[in-house]
C-alpha cells in the first residue's frame, strides 16, 4: 500500500461547551475554525482536522509512564517545530492555562531528545505538545 507524502489525520472527540472549545482551540490554540453545526465544530489542529462534538468527553487516566513521568491516557497532542512549540507555550502562559506537566525537556541528550508539555482543554480533554529540532528525531531510537 503506497502511502501519500503528507497525509492527514482526523480525531473526532467530544467537548461539553462548544463556545468554551471554540474560544480553547481557536483563541488559545491559535487553530482556524472549519465547518460546523449546532452539535460539532472542526478545526484545523495543527494541519490535521479535528471535529469536536457535543458530548462526554473520553474517561482518562494517569497511566501512561513516559520518562519520570505518569500522563493522562488517552490524549490528543501535535509535534511542532521548535520555535513554533516556545511561541506556544509563551502564549498558553500568556493565556493563563494551568499545565498538567509544565514545559519541559524530555530525553535529553538522548535519540529522541524532545521539548514537551501538557495541558488541558477546558472540557477536560488532556493535550500534549511536543517540540523538536530536527523532525528526524521524531521516531529516532
Amino acid at each position: 500500500m503506497s502511502v501519500p507524502a503528507k497525509a492527514l489525520f482526523h480525531l473526532a472527540f467530544h467537548v461539553t461547551d462548544l463556545d468554551a472549545a471554540r474560544r480553547f482551540y481557536g483563541g488559545v490554540l491559535g487553530c482556524a475554525e472549519g465547518r460546523s453545526t449546532d452539535t460539532w465544530v472542526d478545526f484545523d489542529f495543527f494541519g490535521h482536522q479535528i471535529s469536536l462534538h457535543l458530548g462526554t468527553p473520553f474517561p482518562v487516566t494517569r497511566t501512561g509512564k513516559v520518562g519520570e513521568h505518569m500522563v493522562m491516557m488517552p490524549h490528543l497532542g501535535a509535534v511542532l517545530p521548535l520555535d513554533d512549540w516556545f511561541a506556544l507555550a509563551d502564549r498558553l502562559q500568556q493565556a493563563g492555562i494551568a499545565f498538567d506537566i509544565p514545559p519541559i525537556i524530555r530525553f535529553e541528550g538522548e535519540p529522541g531528545e524532545q521539548r514537551t508539555m501538557f495541558f488541558f482543554d477546558p472540557c477536560g480533554n488532556p493535550i500534549e505538545i511536543k517540540g523538536f529540532k530536527d523532525f528526524a528525531g521524531v521516531f529516532a531510537h
